[in-house]
């Protein structure tokens, strides 16, 4: 009876795995959807390595443990997706000056890995409770999050424009003028006879996105302008 309770059928293998896809899938679909750099795929792949995973550090050395009567510890190999998935999440990570983007994807792998390891053990309850509260932390607590903090938050702004004397000048007075904080700038070749400028900015409260943009607009030699 002890030996069995190391033993997992195809049956149960195969529903694992295909939960740990779908919950997995779930997460990666709202990332995917808001063009994060890892999205459906890569939460999915992540989601099922990390059951697969923990399946061979249940059932894969219990056969050899139980010839040799040596006691074996499954969560060994399964503690290494822990601090392995962080590889894998620091490449999702960027900084534009003050900026830093990817976080939230970052630990959503993470905890996507979590979801699997819990669904490879047949935690199956936990690990479906764990992807409902990733969802609303990210869907409904980012749009939330979005209507309390937007005034704190800086914007990083892209200009296409001519290269010619004087424009960063009349660039940082069009903005000076509606009280837009510069943190940084940055400014890199174009094609020919032209730059991008980069600024990081903070906007006041009474100031909006599109009221600046017009402004920039309005500057000799700018073509376009983009807020990310």
């Amino acid at each position: 009876m002890e030996d069995s309770i190391w033993v997992i059928s195809y049956g149960e293998t195969s529903i694992r795995l295909l939960i740990a896809t779908a919950l997995g899938g779930l997460i990666g679909w709202e990332r995917e959807r808001n063009n994060h750099p890892a999205g459906f795929r890569t939460h999915i792949l992540v989601c099922v390595g990390s059951t697969l995973i923990m399946l061979i550090s249940i059932y894969g050395f219990a056969p050899f443990m139980a010839e040799s009567q040596v006691r074996f510890s499954p969560d060994r190999i399964a503690a290494q997706v822990v601090s392995g998935i962080g590889f894998l999440g620091a490449g999702t990570i960027l900084r534009q000056g003050y900026t830093v983007s990817g976080l939230t994807t970052a630990a959503s792998l993470w905890v996507v890995a979590g979801i699997g390891l819990a669904v490879g053990c047949g935690l199956h309850f936990e690990a479906a409770l764990t992807t409902v509260i990733a969802l609303i932390s990210l869907e409904l607590l980012n749009r939330a999050e979005g209507i309390l903090f937007h005034r704190r938050r800086l914007k990083v702004v892209r200009i296409q424009a001519v290269d010619q004397p004087g424009l960063l000048g009349e660039l940082a007075t069009a903005m000076g003028q509606m009280e837009i904080s510069i943190r940084q700038v940055q400014v890199d070749e174009g094609g020919e006879s032209e730059v991008e400028i980069i600024f990081t900015l903070r906007f006041p409260p009474d100031k909006q996105i599109p009221e600046m943009i017009e402004a920039v607009r309005g500057v000799s030699g700018v073509k376009s302008v983009h807020v990310d």
